[in-house]
């Protein structure tokens, strides 16, 4: 079974920066998009980033030129560099996969982690 891990939230004053790494575990051979999404309660669940397989990343405005999303593509690892942040940033963040090879399917079910909160408060 898939499962991917979240760390690195935590209390940050406004202006602080954070790292959120995401780990996946069980039988992965490769995958096509990792991400971040961030949720607040009562709200849709939106987008941060997403990193392709080959690198090519994208961000929500609301966090271009303060966030940067990277990978580590032999470890099935992506990351979440956040700078400046801001009061509005605080939900809860989620890793995403979007396809993946475990070596014998190609699977196209989004997985989901359970969450890390952050919280920019001063």
């Amino acid at each position: 079974q898939v499962q991917l891990v979240e760390s690195g939230g935590g209390l940050v004053q406004p202006g602080g920066s954070l790292q959120l790494s995401c780990a996946t575990s069980g039988r992965i051979f490769s995958i096509e998009t990792m991400g971040w999404y961030r949720q607040t309660p009562g709200k849709e669940r939106e987008l941060v980033a997403t990193i392709t397989y080959d690198g090519a990343a994208n961000y929500a405005d609301s966090v271009k030129g303060r966030f940067t999303i990277s990978r580590d593509t032999p470890q099935n690892t992506v990351y979440l560099r956040m700078n400046n942040l801001k009061p509005e940033d605080t939900p809860v963040y989620y890793c995403n996969v979007e396809k993946f090879y475990d070596g014998t399917y190609f699977h196209t079910d989004a997985l989901w982690g359970h969450g890390t909160q952050v919280t920019v408060s001063s």
